[in-house]
């Protein structure tokens, strides 16, 4: 075989074609959040536009097809005509999801400024009504005792209906605070079979009538232990309508506590009742400021265990185990009743009074129960 032979493999095949690397894509812009408060031009001129519509259509069919007469009809008809225009303007140029979304929001802020416009309505009118009766002196500084109730407004004041709503709803602090943070303490932290009967029963007597905590008072401390009506059977009456308002209030901000600092609690060594003296009730402390602020707010103006307990009196009385002693919602029930214009100025006065009481009290809680930052 000869040795000269080419071993060469002759033209081997095309090299493969280069590929030139793709055209980079064009930067999509940032994303941004889109603002769920923020109004178009188009949700401005649908809300003025359906307005105006719809006072039209109401003050035509209301007025001049049906021949009524009256605000609140109108109003009431004009509403539901709005929502209907507003739907149907809507639904123009945007999908079903918005066009539910916006007659939702309408009738949500609907139902606010009623909210609203009704609270506004009752502090202006309550304030008008006792305006004359505010810059006397002698209104903060007095009682009624010999002053008729047609007496110009000089005379008389309602000094003993402040002093005695004082004592009376101090009472009933004093005995439901207690009671009322010990039960949900136990519904929360002890828990068991009982519990859920004790939280049956908080929650049905959420509900009793007030008069019924005062009948209850009546019949078991005045009428079968003899003792007097005073202002201590009346704070006895109101501390039974706040208990279970605190208890069931404490008992859901109790649950909000998170676990795991009782559990850091218990793994420090401390005791259950050390857990919750000191780590449980200060961290739910403006909560259970809160349900306080609840309490005082239903105990302060009740009137009908007041009435029955205590009774109605004209004259200062600082001692609530004996004698009547009068309260600021009981006073103005009888003064408003009484039909006399002045003692009427007074009733509203007292209810002016009453409102900046409660006002006051329910600061003072809240600052009180504020929690101690860099405190130990």
């Amino acid at each position: 075989m000869p040795q000269n032979q080419s071993t060469d493999p002759g033209p081997g095949p095309d090299p493969a074609p280069r590929v030139s690397p793709p055209a980079p894509a064009p930067a999509l812009p940032p994303d941004v959040p889109r603002k769920l408060q923020s109004k178009t031009i188009d949700d401005r001129a649908s809300v003025i536009g359906a307005a105006t519509g719809s006072l039209a259509l109401a003050w035509l069919f209301y007025t001049q097809v049906l021949l009524l007469s009256g605000l609140t009809g109108f109003l009431i008809c004009w509403y539901l005509a709005f929502v209907v225009l507003y739907a149907v303007v809507t639904a123009v140029g945007n999908p079903r999801p918005v066009v539910a979304d916006r007659v939702a929001s309408a009738a949500l802020h609907a139902g606010a400024g009623l909210v609203g416009l009704s609270l506004a309505l009752t502090l202006f009118y309550t304030l008008y009504r006792g305006a004359p009766a505010l810059p006397h002196v002698n209104f903060y500084t007095k009682d009624m005792a010999g002053v008729p109730g047609d007496a110009p407004l000089e005379q008389g004041g309602i000094l003993h209906a402040i002093v005695g709503s004082f004592i009376e709803v101090g009472i009933a602090v004093v005995i439901s605070l207690p009671l009322g943070v010990a039960t949900a303490v136990y519904m929360t932290e002890v828990g068991g079979r009982f519990s859920r009967i004790v939280r049956t029963l908080v929650e049905a007597m959420t509900a009793v009538p007030d008069i019924l905590a005062g009948l209850f008072i009546y019949t078991t401390l005045i009428v079968a232990f003899n003792f007097p009506k005073s202002g201590f059977a009346a704070g006895l009456a109101i501390s039974v309508t706040m208990v279970p308002i605190i208890a069931r209030a404490a008992d859901v901000v109790l649950r909000v506590v998170p676990g795991g600092l009782r559990e850091a609690g218990l793994a420090l060594g401390a005791s259950q009742w050390q857990v919750v003296r000191r780590v449980v009730l200060p961290t739910a402390r403006p909560g259970l400021a809160t349900a306080l602020i609840l309490a005082i707010a239903r105990g302060v103006g009740e009137t009908a265990p007041v009435l029955l307990t205590s009774g109605a009196s004209t004259f200062l009385n600082w001692d609530p185990f004996h004698y009547t002693m009068n309260s600021l919602p009981l006073y103005i029930f009888a003064a408003v009743r009484s039909g006399q214009p002045n003692n009427i100025t007074r009733g509203f006065g007292a209810a002016v009074v009453l409102l900046v009481l409660v006002l006051l009290l329910f600061a003072i809680t809240r600052w009180l129960a504020r929690p101690r930052v860099g405190r130990r």
